[in-house]
């Protein structure tokens, strides 16, 4: 008697790179993808991140690639898009994850090469690999874009200036390239909350208890909450969503309505995150 065939998955026959994909948020997202079932190249600067992400991967038994390599290096982007044609002969998916939060501190005190970085990472590199993209398969075929920003986006903070203005400008390239990219390519984004990861350690560890009891939900998020949105904004069932941010927040915007109030220590705690790759 054979085995009735499996239902296919959402993701299935797709092939996807993923940044920033060694820890946190973006190896949720490609565990995520894979559990769907697609293809996946994955990248991050640590060589050794990125090949635990691999072997993870495997062995829940997707297909899949990495390339150690950091996006501020154009190089290295086309060698992620070459690396995922030549494994899968297709690029479907693109989740830009991969971001720095220097330099950390006043602005009046950034020095401008540090400045000029976190817009590399967090806006010129997720441009550049869309456009490798673009080039090599989603010009011609279609696909799915989604960049990671954050709820923080929105507000200002101390410390976290370069930070959040290059995610704000994230978000507004974002919305161009769903707007120059249609109808082949859907383009949307993702803004977390405070979630717990590593990078994040610093704002959640001390006062989880007291930020948690703040929002709405009552917790702060997982990684896994965040990859979850991803995968279905990359999905079909997301076919007519293009130019959008998704707050996966837990209620932050809304959690001056929560009947146990929002003190601003929490306040501030919870605004000025940094959710973390």
């Amino acid at each position: 008697m054979t085995s009735p065939p499996c239902a296919p998955r959402a993701l299935d026959g797709r092939a996807a790179v993923v940044t920033g994909a060694s820890r946190g948020i973006g190896r949720a997202i490609a565990e995520e993808l894979a559990r769907a079932g697609a293809a996946l190249c994955v990248t991050a600067r640590d060589t050794e991140g990125v090949r635990e992400t691999v072997a993870a991967l495997r062995a829940q038994g997707a297909d899949a690639v990495g390339v150690a390599g950091s996006v501020a290096d154009p190089a290295h982007l086309w060698e992620v898009t070459e690396r995922t044609m030549a494994a899968y002969g297709r690029v479907d998916i693109v989740v830009n994850n991969a971001a720095t939060n220097q330099p950390y501190g006043p602005l009046m005190e950034a020095e401008p090469d540090a400045w000029r970085a976190a817009f590399t990472v967090n806006v010129e590199a997720p441009l550049r690999l869309v456009q490798c993209a673009w080039r090599a398969w989603m010009g011609e075929h279609g696909g799915a874009v989604v960049t990671v920003c954050t709820e923080g986006a929105a507000h200002v903070g101390p410390n976290v200036g370069a930070y959040g203005t290059s995610k704000a400008a994230l978000l507004h390239l974002t919305a161009q390239l769903a707007g120059e990219l249609g109808p082949l390519v859907r383009v949307n984004s993702v803004s977390p909350g405070l979630v717990r990861t590593e990078m994040a350690r610093f704002v959640w560890e001390r006062a989880e208890e007291s930020v948690a009891a703040a929002l709405p939900t009552g917790r702060i998020g997982e990684p896994e909450d965040v990859a979850r949105a991803v995968r279905w904004l990359v999905s079909d069932e997301a076919s007519w969503i293009t130019g959008a941010d998704l707050l996966v927040d837990g209620g932050t915007r809304v959690r001056a309505a929560s009947p146990t109030g929002d003190a601003p220590a929490v306040q501030n705690r919870l605004r000025y995150h940094l959710p973390g790759s």
